[in-house]
């Protein structure tokens, strides 16, 4: 791994999943890591994009929890099995990440409809499709054109999702679901233990969705371990994450 920078705090903004919350990172830069460093990030709750890293540090709140899932023990839920009937006719493939303008359009079009935001190439490029390690692209086609695009780092145990973008007009489909259990049975495929959703915020109606991929598992910022859990915990209690701590990286 190159380190580029050792983790510092982001200055405080307004916090995008709970109202009057104030959201702050910790944040650093790196590049060329291999798939075991990848995991030792992962297994502590960092998250990534493009070539930042980062984890919350956000004062006197600890409501984000990162989730993943042990691939062998999952089954999926009576609505998921539905959206897979649903998309049964989706064409999935993965692959190697890389760069098509069909892609660039697909992230263009997802951003504007859904967030209100429009994004440059450069954006594109600095947050999705410039790895800082082993990465994934999973590709989903209605009918030969492309409606939905999986952008995701593959670790020493597990694949770990970084984006996922698809086309507004297919809302009805579901294509969000349907990514995650297309992308776990993927990572029981490859042999791999995890697949890494992000965070949990309970409070955050947008992010509830993820609980439903059962069983799942959930880092306690207290302890720093991976708890086994069937549905979204209490938030552990107030207070800074200790992020800096006997930092040293990957071995």
């Amino acid at each position: 791994m190159i380190l580029y920078t050792r983790p510092e705090l982001t200055s405080p903004m307004p916090c995008p999943y709970l109202p009057e919350k104030v959201l702050v990172y910790a944040s650093f830069y790196a590049d060329s890591l291999d798939c075991r460093e990848l995991t030792w990030l992962l297994s502590r709750g960092w998250r990534k994009f493009g070539h930042n890293f980062f984890r919350p540090a956000c004062p006197g709140c600890r409501a984000c929890i990162p989730l993943r899932v042990p691939v062998d023990r999952f089954r999926p839920s009576r609505s998921q099995e539905r959206v897979l009937r649903r998309c049964a006719h989706i064409r999935v493939s993965f692959g190697p990440l890389r760069y098509e303008s069909p892609l660039f359009d697909l992230y263009q079009r997802h951003s504007l409809v859904r967030f209100g935001q429009e994004h440059s190439f450069e954006d594109f490029a600095a947050s999705l499709h410039s790895p800082s390690c082993p990465a994934v692209l999973s590709r989903y086609e209605e009918d030969g054109r492309l409606v939905g695009a999986g952008y995701l780092d593959r670790s020493s145990d597990g694949l770990s999702s970084v984006y996922f973008v698809f086309d507004p007009d297919v809302s009805r489909l579901s294509l969000g679901i349907f990514s995650v259990l297309r992308e776990i049975r993927e990572t029981a495929r490859l042999g791999l233990q995890h697949y890494y959703l992000g965070y949990l915020v309970p409070g955050c109606e947008r992010m509830a969705y993820k609980a439903g991929f059962a069983p799942h598992q959930l880092y306690h910022w207290d302890d720093e371990l991976w708890h086994e859990a069937g549905s979204i915990p209490e938030p552990p209690s107030p207070g800074m994450i200790p992020l800096f701590s006997g930092w040293t990286g990957p071995d």
